[in-house]
């Protein structure tokens, strides 16, 4: 179970095309039957444990598990990329996939929910009601809010979106620093290289080194969604059972334990 936890600290610092096998050291991998899963970066810590939770019920599955932002993985399953399941913090990336014809028909769910926040280093004094006349240009001072790039990843398209229903947009955005996945903005935060950061509530519940500035209304932006499908190809009866087990009580049990809140069914 160590290497289950060293995973996800690496994934910050290394490519996020880094894959983990689940259940590879119980038996040979030959023996099993593998099954890979993209997943969006915020969902790293729930998927590594409903992952493991799956295997320790279908002990016949090698669980490989790939996280990005949901962006990169759609255009990696657009090109090809083998997967079997793939779960988008965007419904308009999945929309994207299955407008293509890269997802397997009518086995779409939409499995989570989840908020995005304003995040600032643990020690940092900054406090300021999300609010019509918003004053983060003002705040930050010449300093930088860390952001998923808004031209993509789901966690800075959210943002950019609240930013512009609040009338600020235009005076932050030049003010941004402009990451490949959510959890980048995290890392940037952590360190204190950056003033502020946008992520997803479930991304500041994973480390004390951020506090919660505030919570972004839903009304300001789209609701976030979480939907979750087989790729085109990827169909089998492991994909199928894991798909499944995402839906059950227990794997509802352990998203809820990382801040995940369930769809309404």
């Amino acid at each position: 179970m160590v290497y289950l936890r060293l995973i996800p600290w690496l994934g910050r610092f290394l490519l996020p095309l880094a894959v983990l096998a689940i259940g590879a050291f119980s038996s040979p991998a030959h023996s099993k039957d593998r099954l890979l899963v993209f997943a969006a970066a915020s969902t790293t810590e729930a998927v590594l444990e409903a992952a493991a939770a799956f295997v320790a019920v279908h002990p016949g599955v090698e669980v490989v598990t790939s996280f990005a932002s949901s962006s990169t993985l759609a255009r990696q399953i657009e090109n090809g990329a083998p997967a079997n399941i793939f779960l988008s913090a965007s419904p308009d990336w999945m929309d994207y996939l299955e407008d293509g014809g890269h997802v397997a028909t009518g086995l779409r769910v939409d499995l989570l929910q989840n908020r995005i926040v304003l995040i600032a280093p643990a020690d940092s004094n900054l406090d300021i009601p999300i609010a019509p006349g918003f004053i983060l240009a003002e705040v930050l001072a010449g300093g930088r809010l860390a952001m998923g790039d808004p031209d993509h990843v789901p966690a800075g398209i959210y943002g950019k979106a609240a930013l512009q229903e609040l009338g600020v947009w235009n005076e932050v955005a030049p003010l941004t620093a402009r990451t490949a996945d959510v959890r980048a903005v995290l890392a940037l935060v952590e360190r204190s290289e950056v003033v502020a950061g946008i992520v997803y509530a479930t991304d500041a519940a994973i480390t004390s080194r951020v506090r919660i500035v505030g919570m972004f209304p839903e009304s300001l932006h789209p609701p976030i969604i979480y939907p979750v499908v087989i790729v085109r190809g990827g169909d089998s009866a492991s994909a199928r059972a894991f798909l499944t087990f995402l839906r059950s009580d227990t794997a509802e049990l352990v998203f809820r334990q990382f801040g995940f809140a369930p769809t309404t069914p």
